[in-house]
């Protein structure tokens, strides 16, 4: 076990190196910089980039779904229908004597198993009970505990015609409001997929840990679309020998095939099991260490009210356990709620087995001339009337969606009295949503391939990222800078580069066992050496970063090996 002490001391190091090597550092730091704002440097930005291109091309692999890009600026309308700008808060409190601000839960994860969880009174009497010390200053005076809302306000359009508006809190609303589209690029069948790559904002109310809470953040998420009556099960057979860490809102933690807990009900819907699954594999593929991954189901009272089942992702790391990818199903609700606040239709078509004869009985309004007296709200009236029974008498006040009321009288309708044959019928789709913490994955991406050996100035840094996710392919280093050495070595390094989908880099500074020592300190997995052997028959060495081993070979077989998918 590691000494809670050495576990700090080694963080310093972890983060120290990815500072000092570009990976991750400060945001705006010749200006102080900004809490909760970090950049990815030379080096982190093609690590961002390469983990981004395996998580799109995993779920594209799968067949039925589709990458789609929104703006980040979203009009206040839509995140008011989604619920985000009634209820997308946090819990804040003051400090009263240094006025720093902190979120309510955080001051209390100490004395209580998922502060998170609880509602504002029962965390303003925790508080009140516990007094813990502002993180800032020491003191224990805290002001009364506040929702605060999240979102980044902002306004689109100049002057006073501007529209309210924010910036994006996550990327989920973007395919909601893009279905239309997106059912019809499917031909309109069920169940097909959309996912979004891109930035997400949140004021935190305390950035900590540095990139597990960010202000500005990398996020993926996939919506899937089915039908809840004719949800098929996926075939999770190539799961079936493969055992997860599970841990259930109820009971204790046990291993288990994703299989076997979806047919134990422990996991209550295939296509969350199905994602799980695929999640579970992406996370290898990235090179997450298996034994530091577990699965967590939320609790009824941590769920969002419309969610019928939530699974966490949570990796460990320097930080514990940090939720870095939610699987939920969230139901209908989005797409209810947008088709509401709009009156678009957002819908699907379900076929009948056979067709079903209906009585047609009720109300429907007169166009002629329930069109020029409600105007644009003519769509949402029609549909209030044609839900009211036979026994429905005008005039009669309709309350429409908005809460706005209309006086509906008898010229505006007519009766519907008729026989149809009906081959099928609308309805919302459900949705299982797969949402990435992506600067969360690659922290801990980096944490779980940080490997010292040695101590002191002895100390020698290993960074094992899996080769599909190594910022550099490989490290062209000539022996000596002379003698044609650096001539051939920068040929080869121009060759690398110029070859699809590999990045070299070229180093000739200082001894080779030091350039050995820089590249696998930010995880080349290979280096080429160019020595006078090489200027002999054209071969170079090749050196393993996790082995050691050296093997020599064409340059024209290097760069094939690279190249290689």
């Amino acid at each position: 076990m590691v000494e809670p002490q050495a576990s700090v001391e080694r963080l310093e190091r972890l983060t120290g190196m990815l500072r000092r090597r570009g990976i991750i550092l400060p945001a705006f730091e010749i200006h102080g910089g900004a809490k909760g704002l970090y950049d990815f440097g030379p080096v982190g930005g093609r690590l961002r980039s390469k983990v981004q291109s395996v998580w799109r091309d995993h779920w594209l692999s799968q067949g039925d779904v589709v990458e789609i890009s929104c703006p980040t600026v979203t009009p206040f309308a839509v995140l008011e229908a989604s619920g985000h700008v009634a209820e997308f808060s946090d819990f804040m409190t003051v400090c009263t004597a240094c006025d720093e601000a902190s979120r309510a839960d955080t001051l209390l994860e100490a004395h209580h198993a998922n502060p998170d969880a609880l509602s504002l009174s029962d965390l303003q009497a925790l508080l009140d009970d516990v007094q813990p010390p502002c993180p800032a200053c020491g003191e224990a005076s805290w002001s009364p505990v506040a929702a605060e809302n999240l979102m980044f306000d902002t306004v689109i359009g100049a002057g006073s015609s501007g529209r309210a508006a924010f910036l994006r809190p996550e990327t989920a609303q973007g395919m909601f409001t893009t279905y239309p589209a997106i059912y019809r690029h499917f031909r309109e069948r069920l169940p097909f997929g959309a996912m979004q790559l891109g930035r997400g904002y949140r004021n935190e109310i305390s950035p900590r840990q540095g990139m597990i809470r960010l202000r500005e953040f990398n996020m993926a998420e996939l919506e899937y679309f089915i039908d809840p009556e004719t949800e098929a099960p996926h075939d999770l057979s190539p799961w079936a020998s493969t055992e997860v860490q599970l841990v259930p809102a109820e009971g204790d933690a046990f291993a288990a095939s994703i299989p076997t807990a979806l047919a134990q009900g422990v996991i209550l819907h295939p296509t969350v099991a199905w994602f799980m699954a695929r999640t579970h594999d992406l996370m290898l593929a990235l090179g997450v260490d298996a034994e530091k991954l577990r699965f967590r189901q939320h609790a009824r009272d941590e769920m969002a009210h419309y969610a019928l089942d939530c699974w966490d992702v949570e990796l460990h790391g320097s930080y514990g356990w940090i939720e870095c990818v939610g699987i939920a199903h969230r139901g209908c609700y989005d797409l209810e709620a947008h088709e509401k606040a709009t009156g678009q239709r957002l819908r699907a078509w379900r076929n009948y087995p056979e067709p079903k004869v209906v009585e047609i009985n009720g109300w429907t309004i007169d166009g002629a001339k329930a069109g020029p007296a409600f105007r644009a709200l003519a769509g949402q009236v029609k549909s209030k009337v044609e839900a009211l029974g036979p026994e429905a008498s005008f005039p009669l006040t309709v309350v429409l969606d908005g809460g706005e009321e209309v006086l509906v009288e008898e010229e505006h309708v007519k009766r519907v009295q008729r026989t149809e044959t009906v081959a099928g019928e609308w309805f919302i789709p459900h949705v299982v949503e797969p949402a990435f913490g992506i600067d969360r994955i690659i922290w801990h991406l980096l944490d779980h391939a940080y490997e010292e050996s040695g101590s002191g100035e002895e100390m020698y840094v290993r960074m094992r990222l899996h080769p599909d996710v190594a910022p550099v392919d490989a490290a062209v280093l000539p022996l000596f800078e002379k003698e044609g050495m650096d001539t051939m070595a920068s040929e080869v390094h121009r060759r690398l580069c110029g070859t699809r989908g590999v990045l070299a880099s070229y180093d000739g500074s200082g001894s080779i066992g030091r350039r050995y020592a820089r590249a696998d300190e930010i995880g080349v997995p290979c280096c080429l050496t160019v020595d006078h052997t090489s200027l002999e028959d054209g071969t170079v060495t090749w050196r393993d970063r996790d082995t050691g081993e050296q093997t020599r070979m064409s340059v024209d077989d290097a760069v094939r090996r690279l190249a290689a998918p």
